[in-house]
């Protein structure tokens, strides 16, 4: 039985799972709920003989790290780190909206691509070289992220230091539509942008300065910097206290994404020479998160071809592609280490309510994985 029909004859099982993993609903910003399903998964990996190491959190959902085999000591700089996450941007209830259900070949829940499935393609993976006595070349590094979603300072430190302690670095975030791995994806820059003013009352603006106004009109300016590599978008917006009161403070909170470094540098320069348009008036930004992009590098496509070769071997076909989205996958890649993305299976609907998985490439998907950490 080749790879992929093995993993065909598991498939059940892994739906299993993964129905497990998912009515276990973990928005990122609910801790209880983020630990009793990475708590979950945690002794899962623990069952098949991984070493788990648990880095609680106050704010955020803990931390874990499975290492496997357990016992391999591997010279500094030549593990294989993978990176998952478990938290999803769905709210605890919304289960009973999008239910855990498969039609045909798609396989529907709340964080069921986004990325639940990649914990099941790490675990069986990991199970099989166990049953079949496969020893790794290199100790395997499973990086569990509890706040993927939202950013997290100690995630991303923990994902600096383990990248410093790799070889290469592969990310389970779902395929491309299509099955093609990501080897580009845009940074993100979280803005907020904030103005202040002078109340008075509505009858007589003259005596005031309207803070609403002023931001309105630095996000018209802001407008400038979109290119077809720049994306700006206005996600929240507030301001005022009341009807009948100019405006005394106003805020918003941008998305902006780019492709390299050099994109981020103009950005930031454009932010920094932006001055006050209406007398009296006050603006400041301020950085509430900073992805990096995942650049094209000589490393992540030498390291790209090396897989394809292996794919090929399974009669399977990758191709290379790009995505405006942001993953954990940009920090080691930002660091120089050969890391690929979107090693997990097809599907589509993430963040959206038709966030479904395609069944087929599960098996297929899984074998890639397993052959992949097998020859590294």
């Amino acid at each position: 039985m080749d790879l992929i029909e093995y993993f065909k004859s598991r498939q059940e099982e892994m739906v299993s799972l993964l129905k497990e993993i998912v009515i276990r609903e973990s928005p990122s910003t609910d801790k209880k709920a983020v630990d009793i399903c990475s708590s979950f998964v945690a002794k899962e990996l623990k069952k098949i003989g991984a070493k788990i190491t648990r880095f609680p959190q106050k704010q955020t959902g803990d931390l874990y790290l499975a290492e496997y085999p357990s016992e391999f000591r591997s010279k500094e700089g030549s593990q294989l780190l993978v990176l998952t996450h478990i938290d999803t941007v769905w709210p605890v209830g919304k289960i009973k909206e999008m239910p855990f259900q498969i039609k045909r070949n798609k396989v529907f829940g709340p964080g069921v691509l986004d990325m639940k499935i990649g914990l099941v393609v790490a675990l069986f993976s990991l199970r099989y070289l166990k049953e079949m006595n496969i020893h790794p070349k290199r100790k395997i590094a499973v990086f569990i992220n509890s706040a993927e979603e939202i950013e997290s300072h100690a995630s991303y430190q923990a994902i600096q230091k383990l990248a410093k302690e790799s070889a290469y670095v592969l990310c389970l975030e779902p395929a491309l539509p299509g099955g093609a791995l990501k080897i580009q994806r845009k940074g993100r820059l979280v803005i907020r942008m904030e103005a202040k003013g002078k109340a008075a009352h509505a009858g007589t603006p003259e005596k005031g300065t309207n803070a609403v106004e002023e931001l309105m009109l630095q996000l018209r300016q802001l407008q400038k910097i979109r290119t077809k590599s720049i994306s700006f978008n206005i996600g929240l917006i507030g301001g005022g206290e009341k009807v009948n009161i100019v405006a005394e403070k106003a805020w918003a909170v941008l998305d902006i994404r780019f492709w390299n470094i050099q994109q981020k540098k103009k950005i930031m320069s454009f932010l920094k020479q932006l001055v006050p348009q209406l007398k009296g008036a006050q603006i400041r930004f301020s950085t509430e998160s900073f992805t990096p992009p995942m650049e094209k590098t000589k490393a992540s496509s030498d390291f790209f071809r090396k897989v394809k070769k292996i794919a090929e071997s399974l009669g399977m076909t990758l191709e290379a592609g790009k995505t405006g989205g942001g993953s954990d996958a940009s920090i080691a890649s930002g660091m120089g280490i050969p890391t690929l993305d979107g090693l997990g299976p097809d599907g589509d609907g993430i963040h959206a309510e038709n966030e479904h998985l395609i069944l087929s490439s599960l098996p297929q998907r899984t074998a890639l994985f397993t052959e992949i950490i097998s020859q590294l």
